[in-house]
C-alpha cells in the first residue's frame, strides 16, 4: 500500500492532475495484463514511446521486467525505419503502439511477411479508429490489432481485447480481477447495451489526486472510479467506448458523440487527422465544430466533405462548420488538446 509514484494526467480536457499509484496498484494491473494475454519470459517487447507515459510504463516497462523476459528500447519513434528494421532483427513478438503507429505501418510499404514474428500488435493510449483496424487486417493478413482502454488513474489497464476474445470495435473484456459498470448521473447501473459513464473497481484504482482533495472526492465513489468516459457493455461482455462525458454535445436535446463524426471523417481517403467539439449557441444549446488535416496533395471544400458525411451519419449530427488545419495542437503523449481547439472556436467563431 505504499506509494510507488506520482504520475500526471495528459490534460487533455484540463489541467494535469498528479495520480498517486502504489506498489499494489501496479503490481495488480501488471498481473491481470500477463494472465489476460498469456505473455511469457519467452517474449521480446520492443520500447520506443515516452516513458513517462502510465501505457509505456506498466505495459511495455514494467511487464516484461516482471517476467524477465527481453526489452528492446529506441530512443525515439523517429525515425520509423528503425523500428520496421527492429521488429525483423529482433523476432519482436510483443509490439504496442498508439493509433498514429497503425495508421503509419498502414501507409508504408512493407514485405508482406513483415512482423510475422510478433504474436501481439496491441493499440492504446487514445481511442483506435475502426478504419484503420480495418485497414491493418488487410494488409498485414492473419493479425489484429489488440485494442485495449485504460486511464493513468487505474494503472493503467482496465481492459484488452486478447487473442481469444476479440471483437473489432471494441476494447475488450474486463481484465479479470476488475468490476465495470455502466452508471447514469445518479449512480444507477444502465445494464446492457445502455451508453453511460464508466465505473471501475478494483486494486488498480488510484489512491486520489495529489494535493487536490475536492478533485479526488468528484471521481471516487464507494471505492468506484468515475472514469469519465462514456460508453455501453453488450451481451458479450465486450465494452465500447463512444467518448468523453466532458465532450458530449447536446443539441436540441438529441446527444452527439463526436467519436462517432471523427471515424466517419476520417473514412476519407483525403483526411488525415480530425478532430470534433462542441460551440456554445444560444438557439441548439451546442452546435458540432469539426477541424481537419487533409493529407498532402489533398484539397477539400466544406461542402464536399458535407455531401461525403451524409452517407455516414444523419443529419443533425453535421458539423455546422469546418476548420482546416496544418497541425493539431498535441500534448507530449500525442493527443489531441480539444481544450485548445475549444478555446480557439469558443473566443474566434460565431456562429448561430
Amino acid at each position: 500500500n505504499d506509494i510507488t509514484l506520482i504520475l500526471y494526467t495528459s490534460g487533455t480536457t484540463g489541467k494535469p492532475k498528479g495520480v498517486v499509484l502504489t506498489y499494489k496498484n501496479l503490481l495488480s494491473n501488471i498481473k491481470n495484463i500477463i494472465n489476460t494475454m498469456n505473455f511469457s519470459s519467452n517474449d521480446r517487447f520492443i520500447i520506443y514511446l515516452p516513458m513517462f507515459h502510465i501505457f509505456t510504463l506498466t505495459a511495455m516497462i514494467l511487464t516484461p521486467l516482471y517476467l524477465k523476459a527481453q526489452i528492446f528500447i529506441l530512443k525515439s519513434v523517429k525515425p520509423f525505419e528503425k523500428i520496421i528494421d527492429v521488429v525483423d532483427k529482433e523476432k519482436i513478438t510483443v509490439f504496442m503502439g498508439i493509433p498514429e503507429v497503425y495508421q503509419i505501418l498502414t501507409k508504408l510499404e512493407l514485405p508482406n511477411n513483415w512482423g510475422e514474428t510478433v504474436k501481439y500488435f496491441i493499440s492504446g493510449g487514445e481511442p483506435l479508429p475502426v478504419f484503420t483496424a480495418k485497414k491493418f487486417m488487410d494488409k498485414f493478413k492473419g493479425k489484429r490489432i489488440l485494442e485495449g482502454y485504460g486511464l493513468t488513474e487505474t494503472s493503467p489497464a482496465v481492459s484488452v481485447n486478447s487473442l481469444k476474445e476479440y471483437k473489432l470495435g471494441s476494447v475488450g473484456k474486463p481484465l479479470p480481477d476488475y468490476k465495470v459498470k455502466i452508471i447514469d448521473d445518479n449512480f444507477n447501473d444502465l445494464g446492457i447495451n445502455k451508453v453511460g459513464e464508466i465505473a471501475i473497481k478494483g486494486d488498480n484504482i488510484m489512491q486520489g489526486y495529489f494535493n487536490d482533495i475536492e478533485e479526488t472526492k468528484k471521481v471516487l465513489k464507494d471505492g468506484w472510479l468515475l472514469t469519465g468516459d462514456l460508453g455501453y457493455i453488450d451481451e458479450e461482455g465486450f465494452l465500447f467506448i463512444v467518448g468523453r462525458k466532458k465532450d458530449l454535445i447536446i443539441s436540441k436535446g438529441m446527444n452527439i458523440y463526436p467519436r462517432e463524426i471523427e471515424e466517419a471523417l476520417l473514412k476519407h481517403r483525403c483526411i488525415e487527422e480530425c478532430a470534433v467539439i462542441g460551440k456554445s449557441c444560444d438557439i441548439n444549446g451546442e452546435i458540432p465544430i469539426a477541424f481537419v488535416k487533409l493529407k498532402e496533395g489533398c484539397r477539400l471544400s466544406e461542402e464536399e466533405i458535407r455531401s461525403y458525411l451524409y452517407k455516414y451519419i444523419a443529419n443533425y449530427k453535421i458539423p455546422k462548420a469546418f476548420y482546416f488545419i496544418n497541425n493539431f495542437p498535441k500534448n507530449p503523449s500525442g493527443k489531441i488538446l480539444k481544450r485548445v481547439l475549444k478555446e480557439t472556436v469558443e473566443n474566434s467563431y460565431q456562429v448561430n
